[in-house]
C-alpha cells in the first residue's frame, strides 16, 4: 500500500514554474527521490492554469513520508516556497493493489 500526495503550488507571473525549476536545479528533487521509501516525485503543469504546478509525491508508507517531513530538506522546500510566494493545496490518497 502506497501513499500518494498531490501538491498544487500556485503563484503569479510564472513563479510556480520557477519554483519547480529551482527545486530541480538545486538538487532537492534528486535528494527526495533517493530518500528511503520515495517511489515518485514529479512535477506537472496543468494546461488550463499556467500559474500552477502540480507535484505527484508517492511514498511506500506513512512512516516514510513522516521521516521526509522531519528532514532538513523540508526547510529548504519551505524556504523556496516562501521565496516564490506560493500558495499550496494538498490532496492525499492511499493506493491499494487488489
Amino acid at each position: 500500500m502506497s501513499l500518494v500526495v498531490n501538491i498544487y503550488y500556485t503563484g503569479k507571473n510564472g513563479t510556480a514554474k520557477k519554483f519547480a525549476e529551482e527545486m530541480v536545479s538545486s538538487g532537492i528533487v534528486d535528494r527526495v527521490r533517493h530518500e528511503e521509501g520515495n517511489e515518485r516525485y514529479e512535477y506537472f503543469f496543468p494546461m488550463d492554469d499556467p500559474e500552477t504546478v502540480m507535484l505527484i509525491d508517492k511514498w511506500q508508507s506513512n512512516e516514510a513520508l513522516d521521516l521526509h517531513h522531519k528532514s532538513e530538506m523540508m526547510k529548504e522546500i519551505a524556504d523556496l516556497r516562501n521565496k516564490y510566494e506560493l500558495k499550496m493545496r494538498v490532496e492525499r490518497f492511499t493506493e491499494y493493489e487488489g
